[in-house]
């Protein structure tokens, strides 16, 4: 026979189970008729700043001079945020991922075409500023350059990374941007000191090179291939740094909605 103790735990145990299936049915009963969560919502003054990013970042949405300034604070939210370093990690991640199952020849000419702003270096500290606003207000050739000048720009989220594994596995980065030629000095410094140290060159803009950022930039990729290397990866922060001829055996992405260059 079993001692009384034991039937009055038994009790016990079955009150307690009782109970909480009384809360969780009265729980699931409150959320089923207070409707889903609240979504955030991201519609200012008639502009859906969400989805004018994702038109921005797909290349849905072309030749805009300006962010609008509805979404001035959403895109300062966004850069400042979690969520564009996340992303542009991700990008990297994936970047790193592909670079590891490549096929390389391992003869020195396995390279990786780096775009410099937005990509490698970040100029968020100069469109922070309250007269830049993010991109909501008419570029100014003059501020910017001003700002390159600086050399004080820091390093994109997940690009060192990217661009030590790629050390690692023997493939060259080169870095091909549409900074004029004029700050090559102070664009060397800048790179050194955001923790890129060594590259198979660097590829800036001279007077002569003219036309759009496609043109420029698809001409420079096919004088890299012509002299026999072969661009594993390019990665860029605009859709031109991605589009047009030799652009590589796969592109990546990273998000900038603060400015369009065709």
């Amino acid at each position: 026979m079993l001692p009384p103790s034991y039937h009055k735990d038994k009790e016990e145990k079955t009150m307690r189970a009782l109970v909480l299936v009384v809360v969780l049915l009265a729980t699931i009963a409150t959320f089923s008729h207070a409707g889903p969560p609240p979504r955030q919502v991201h519609n200012i003054s008639g502009v859906n700043c969400l989805s004018w990013r994702l038109g921005v970042e797909s290349n849905n949405i072309r030749d805009w001079t300006m962010v609008p300034q509805q979404c001035e604070g959403y895109v300062g939210h966004y850069m400042l945020g979690h969520q564009y370093r996340d992303d542009c990690i991700s990008v990297a991640i994936s970047a790193v991922q592909y670079a590891k199952n490549a096929t390389l020849a391992h003869d020195g000419n396995d390279i990786w075409v780096f775009d410099i702003d937005e990509t490698t270096l970040s100029n968020l500290p100069y469109y922070a500023r309250s007269d830049v606003a993010f991109g909501a207000t008419k570029y100014n050739a003059t501020k910017f350059d001003a700002w390159v000048s600086e050399g004080r720009a820091p390093a994109v989220p997940g690009a060192v990374h990217l661009y030590t594994t790629l050390l690692s596995l023997g493939i060259e980065p080169v870095f091909l941007s549409g900074t004029k030629s004029e700050f090559r000095k102070v664009r060397i410094a800048n790179l050194k000191k955001a923790g890129y140290s060594h590259w198979k060159t660097l590829i800036l803009k001279g007077a002569n090179d003219t036309g759009t950022a496609v043109e420029y930039k698809s001409k420079k990729r096919t004088e890299l291939v012509k002299k026999g290397y072969r661009i594993i990866g390019n990665i860029g922060g605009q859709w031109s740094d991605l589009l047009g001829d030799n652009a590589g055996a796969r592109t990546f992405k990273l998000p900038d909605p603060m400015y369009y260059i065709a």
